[in-house]
């Protein structure tokens, strides 16, 4: 990079599409060669051509994004702060309701389940961010039936037992926890927080709970794992980037970091369309791409194709002997939805599989992971591969409570990932909010396990629950009306203005 520094006449003269330089960061970048490269496209980038981006950069993408793309003499140098005119940003009316929403939070102490942390995020959240955080696939029926799920399945639990003590410490991948819940990765949460990840980083830290790092979050991989505390514990979901040098650059520079769990997403050659992210336009206005370059992309689709477009839709079966060349991480494949992929996974030498649907992002309809996990565990025990302390099968998706988590326990998951819910404690409250979230599960696990008749996680087995309804998609449960306040309907495209 030049030592030179620049003023900010020098980059508002670099204004156009010929000539675009902008500022991020407090340094300076020629972008014009990128410009059509950029996966949201190139009319992101002009809106701030000759100008200060950092605002609009920092939310969706890490900090080292930039710099990493762009070659080394495309780095100008540093801007000349007192020279560069201050933007009065103009505040919007929805600026001024979401300040005042945020005024009106309840006390973090009134928080008392998951359920009101996503009413709280869904009142403070700017619109983009909460269409992109909460949407889900087409007719949004796999992220409602996620779920419901849960509610198909019934306790009986055991009497006379000793509770005095219970205990829900577990070990994941070898790895120690004190819930048997990790926080399974979410994009992009500078979105709803300016600290993003490193929210959930450092309340992981205080309650030794294992974070999985996402591959499209706003905080770099070094930067959350510089954030956590000696001896914290990380796994790392991987998109797979279309260039395989990338993929394995990044793999192997995670273990070196000392990551636990390579989690693999398999559920994803295409991302689903998630209409109420689509709806927002995102990619129009101030949305940008992620660590790596990809290919463009249609401006009408959303957040989330925006940075997403490098992932390779040609991963298949052939590539796990080269993932276990080139790492001695544990590999699990996220994303497994049959029996037969479960089955496959095993042969194919990996040590576990996440049941999932990708959170009802992907493909609508798909069953959920809870109900999975009862014809996984059959096939598996049929070839005698279940249980096996070397593979080890994990749920994620819609889960809100600990009765949730001992039910698929019961059913014969290892743990279960939480993702949505960490993610709208931090939006609604922070780092503080990620804490509260955590001793919510932990009073939950210890009231559900006495009254389960469980001490410990080991005594969880499948005759404490009724599972024989899961498979029956039209059996009349209770109405959850916590569900049914936080769950936003689906929309149909809105009519301008009429001018009449």
């Amino acid at each position: 990079m030049s030592t030179t520094l620049l003023t900010g006449p020098d980059v508002a003269a670099h204004s156009t599409r010929e000539s675009c330089w902008i500022i991020v960061h407090g340094k300076v970048y020629d972008v014009t060669d990128f410009l059509d490269e950029h996966p949201g496209g190139s009319k992101i980038i002009l809106k701030y051509a000759g100008k200060d981006a950092t605002e609009a950069y920092e939310p969706i993408h890490p900090p080292d994004a930039i710099t990493t793309n762009l070659p080394l003499e495309k780095h100008l140098g540093a801007i000349d702060a007192s020279t560069v005119a201050k933007v009065v940003k103009e505040v919007t009316e929805e600026e001024k309701h979401r300040q005042a929403m945020m005024d009106a939070r309840p006390p973090l102490e009134n928080i008392i389940n998951m359920h009101d942390f996503e009413i709280v995020a869904k009142a403070v959240l700017p619109e983009k961010a909460w269409a992109y955080y909460s949407s889900g696939s087409d007719d949004e029926i796999t992220i409602r039936e996620n779920r419901t799920a849960y509610q198909r399945v019934w306790f009986r639990p055991r009497i006379l037992r000793d509770v005095s003590k219970v205990d829900w410490s577990c070990e994941i991948l070898g790895v120690k926890s004190s819930l048997p819940v990790y926080i399974s990765a979410t994009a992009l949460g500078k979105l709803g927080h300016p600290d993003g990840e490193l929210c959930l980083t450092r309340a992981a830290a205080n309650h030794n709970v294992i974070q999985m790092i996402a591959t499209l979050a706003s905080c770099s991989f070094d930067e959350i794992m510089n954030a956590g505390a000696p001896g914290q514990q990380f796994f790392l979901q991987l998109y797979v980037n279309g260039d395989r040098e990338i993929t394995k650059k990044y793999v192997q520079h995670a273990e070196k970091r000392g990551v636990k769990g390579l989690f693999i997403t398999v559920d994803a050659p295409q991302l689903g369309r998630r209409e109420k992210d689509m709806r927002m336009k995102a990619v129009d206005d101030d949305a940008g791409a992620e660590v790596q370059k990809g290919q463009n992309v249609k401006k009408d689709e959303g957040v989330a194709r925006a940075i997403s477009s490098f992932i390779d839709p040609s991963l298949s079966w052939k590539d796990i002997p080269w993932f276990k060349q080139i790492t001695k991480m544990p590999i699990i494949l996220k994303g497994i939805a049959t029996a037969e992929d479960a089955v496959l996974a095993y042969e194919y030498g990996v040590q576990g599989i996440v049941l999932s649907n990708h959170g009802g992002r992907q493909l609508d309809t798909a069953r959920s992971g809870l109900e999975i996990l009862i014809e996984v565990t059959d096939a598996l025990k049929a070839r005698g591969y279940f249980p096996d302390p070397k593979f080890e099968i994990y749920v994620d998706g819609g889960v809100r409570r600990a009765s949730d988590v001992l039910k698929a326990i019961a059913l014969g998951a290892k743990a279960v990932g939480v993702g949505r819910p960490f993610l709208y404690a931090f939006c609604s409250y922070g780092q503080a909010g990620v804490e509260r979230a955590i001793q919510i599960l932990r009073d939950e696990f210890e009231m559900n396990m006495r009254l389960l008749g469980a001490r410990t996680i080991s005594e969880l087995v499948p005759e404490m629950v009724d599972a024989s309804s899961l498979r029956a998609h039209t059996v009349m449960t209770p109405a959850d009306n916590l569900f049914n306040i936080t769950y936003q309907p689906l929309t149909v495209a809105k009519f301008k203005e009429s001018k009449l």
